[in-house]
Formats: structure tokens, sequence, C-alpha cells
């Protein structure tokens, strides 16, 4: 299975391959699950060193896709293309399930040395705050939904707080998260624009362009059996520069 993602999710040449470089996130499909009892964080260590392989880079190893920052204690990193800084924090910054180290103080530096200058900045994370994603246990239903008022199910309100509380300041213009695999979506919470393509195993992907003066982004999913594409959301805002 790791070796088929690894090879189905990274650089390549011909047909069935993606044809730019990967930057790898993890969801709670990678890190909420166990290995055997002796070594309980074996499948969570494994995803982890693709990561670090992927994109750290060395004295004696250079990644194909390296970052620009890369945290040793919880595999986040973040990089630049031109004006632009992306940050890649798996689940959400600030995760600290299973044992993981908060990346809150990490994204706070990046932020602070690599976008003080107000140039616009994009945040990839698997939680959103679509209904699925802050959902809440149910006691009279016994299950968690958007009705529940008990324990969160995936990250909590202060989770939430926490992480807007480290953006702010900075020229976030959109956060782009994925955990609800099969609705497109479009929406601002907070303050922030938010947008989740349709899973990609399902064909779905988002496209995105960013220029000094604004930003355009299309959820789109694969359609037919000959390449067909549908786009289903759209999106557009400027900024004065």
């Amino acid at each position: 299975q790791r070796l088929q993602f690894s090879q189905r999710y990274s650089q390549g040449v011909g047909p069935d391959r993606v044809h730019m470089p990967v930057y790898i996130g993890l969801g709670n499909h990678d890190l909420d699950q166990n290995g055997p009892p002796h070594h309980v964080d074996w499948y969570r260590r494994e995803l982890r060193d693709y990561v670090e392989v992927n994109h750290r880079a060395g004295v004696f190893f250079k990644p194909p896709v390296p970052a620009t920052d890369y945290d040793v204690d919880t595999d986040c990193y973040s990089w630049d293309w031109g004006g632009l800084h992306l940050i890649q924090t798996h689940r959400f910054a600030g995760d600290t399930g299973h044992g993981a180290e908060s990346s809150l103080p990490w994204l706070k530096q990046d932020l602070a040395t690599y976008a003080a200058d107000g140039r616009p900045v994009i945040l990839f994370q698997h939680y959103g705050w679509d209904t699925f994603s802050v959902e809440r246990w149910d006691a009279a239903k016994r299950h968690f939904d958007d009705d529940g008022s008990g324990a969160p199910h995936w990250w909590s309100e202060a989770d939430r707080q926490a992480l807007l509380a480290a953006l702010k300041g900075y020229n976030v213009v959109g956060i782009f998260h994925g955990h609800q695999h099969e609705t497109p979506l479009i929406y601002r919470r907070d303050g922030i624009d938010l947008f989740k393509p349709k899973a990609a195993y399902m064909g779905g992907f988002a496209l995105i362009r960013v220029t000094s003066d604004g930003m355009d982004v299309v959820l789109g999913e694969a359609a037919g059996d000959h390449g067909e594409v549908v786009f289903t959301n759209a999106f557009s805002k400027g900024w004065s520069t």
C-alpha cells in the first residue's frame, strides 16, 4: 500500500503519473492507524519518514521536492513559489494526537520568518471547518454529528481558535483541506476563505492561480472514460499590492 502511494503520488513521466512536484500531507487515515502492539507507532513513523525523505534537505541528501523550512519534530514544512508562501501542517497545526508535538510554535516562527512582509500565504491541512470536521459527540443519538455538544470527533473549537491566533496579522489568502470525501466545498469561516475539493481517489482536484493582484480557484473532478473533466465550483478575489 505504501509503495503504491509513493508511485501514485510522486512526479513522473507518462500516463497515470503526476506531472508536477508533489508536496505530501498526512491525514487521519495516515496518523490514526496503529501498528502492531510491540511497535504501535510503526505505521505513523513510516508515513512521516516518507514525508521527510521527500522534503527535508540535509548536508548529504537532497530530497526530490525540497522544502524551504522543515520542522523535524512535527514533519510540518513550508516552501515558496516566488512571492507566495505555502505551508503544510498535516492534520492541523497544533495536533498532539498519539503523542505528536504541537506544530504551533514552529508555525508562528515560520510565519514570522517568511511572511512578515505581507506576502500571500496558503495553508494546507487535513481538517476543515465543514460540518463533518467539526462534529461532536451527540449523547442522545450515541454518535458524532453536527448537533452534538460533547467531545469533538476530530479537532476542537479551542484547536481552531489557537490556529487562528497564530495566523492573525498575516496575509492568509486561503486554507485548503480534505477529510470530507464526497462534496467539493468553497466557503468562509472566521474570516478565512476555505477550499475542499472532492477526494483525489474519487477524481477530485483543485486548480489555483495566484498572481500579484489576486487568486482564482476552481474545483473539479474527472468524468467519463476518456479524460473528461467537470468543473463544479469557482472562486476569485483580488487584492492591492
